[in-house]
């Protein structure tokens, strides 16, 4: 009589999952150890979005733009000289809550079940009062939503990644982005939140690879590459600084407020990895990488060059 596996094996098959979850466990610490250690995905990034396409409404109103988050949704602007958001043709922005430009950086997912952790985005959503919140993908439109963790835990949220050259933006290891006119093609939408502000061209990911079929439900739709743009430490101390301040409580009858030690604490732990003094290195490191050809294309100032 055959007998079952499990008897044939007696203590071994016990043995054989316990042995793999160890070997695992410590990959994993590993690899977020690792993740830790790579500051460089800790700097704040804003997205500049450049469209090839031909079509003249691609170049018009896609190409040089930049990400905004807005509305729980993530969408395509116009960007001035100074790579900051500026409001559609036709908005007046008076009166208005500025638009809020994708400020995010690269952290893991907080999620024990995924195995292994997963990378994750986060952006500043808000500066008053100062908040973030995760970039995922929405399980069901694909379309790329902003959340706390509540919030998107249920969807697509990661890996996020850059490429190669460390100055694009990817998603499940490739640059799979779409922007669709959440318009339909009408020249206004007077219905949504989003329309009565001029906001159009809504970010997606194109996740099976099949030009979002069933998904983009005949809408225009374009192709677009994210391209990072590194704030420097200047922008993000005076941001942090603000941020400070608008976490502060005025102390009223004895009583002051619970954020400001621990945000003073932060400041110091930010001004010590990203302040004036990190940036010297940064700069010194770089320069020692373009006199011996090594580090990334835009560090050794190759970008854009032709060969020969």
């Amino acid at each position: 009589m055959a007998l079952p596996l499990s008897i044939f094996l007696g203590g071994c098959v016990v043995a054989i999952p316990v042995v793999t979850g160890v070997a695992q466990g410590v990959e994993h610490q590993k690899k977020q150890n690792e993740e830790a250690a790579n500051e460089s995905r800790m700097w704040k990034f804003n997205c500049l979005v450049a469209c090839d396409d031909p079509d003249p409404i691609a170049k018009e109103e896609l190409n040089n733009g930049i990400l905004v988050v807005r509305h729980d949704k993530v969408w395509v602007v116009p960007r001035d000289e100074e790579n900051k958001p500026m409001w559609p043709d036709g908005v007046d922005g008076e009166g208005r809550e500025p638009l809020h430009p994708f400020a995010g950086f690269y952290i893991a997912y907080p999620d024990e079940e995924r195995n292994p952790p997963e990378r994750g985005l986060v952006s500043t959503i808000s500066d008053d009062p100062p908040m973030l919140n995760w970039i995922y993908c929405d399980k069901e439109t694909y379309e790329l939503r902003y959340s706390n963790r509540t919030g998107s835990i249920t969807h697509h949220v990661g890996v996020w990644d850059w490429t190669e050259d460390e100055t694009h933006l990817m998603f499940d290891g490739w640059e799979g982005f779409v922007a669709i006119d959440e318009w339909d093609g009408a020249d206004e939408d007077p219905t949504t939140p989003w329309g009565k502000e001029g906001l159009r061209w809504a970010l997606y990911f194109d996740k099976d690879d099949n030009g979002l079929k069933g998904r983009h439900k005949g809408r225009d739709m374009f192709e677009v590459s994210l391209k990072r743009r590194i704030q420097s430490a200047e922008e993000q101390l005076k941001q942090n600084e603000a941020a400070e301040k608008k976490m502060q409580v005025k102390s009223r009858g004895g009583l002051s407020t619970q954020f400001a030690a621990p945000q003073k604490e932060r400041d110091k732990e930010w001004e010590k990895k990203f302040g004036e003094k990190a940036r010297q290195e940064l700069e010194r490191k770089l320069a020692r990488d373009r006199e011996e050809g090594e580090g990334p294309e835009w560090a050794r100032g190759d970008v854009g060059k032709q060969s020969g």
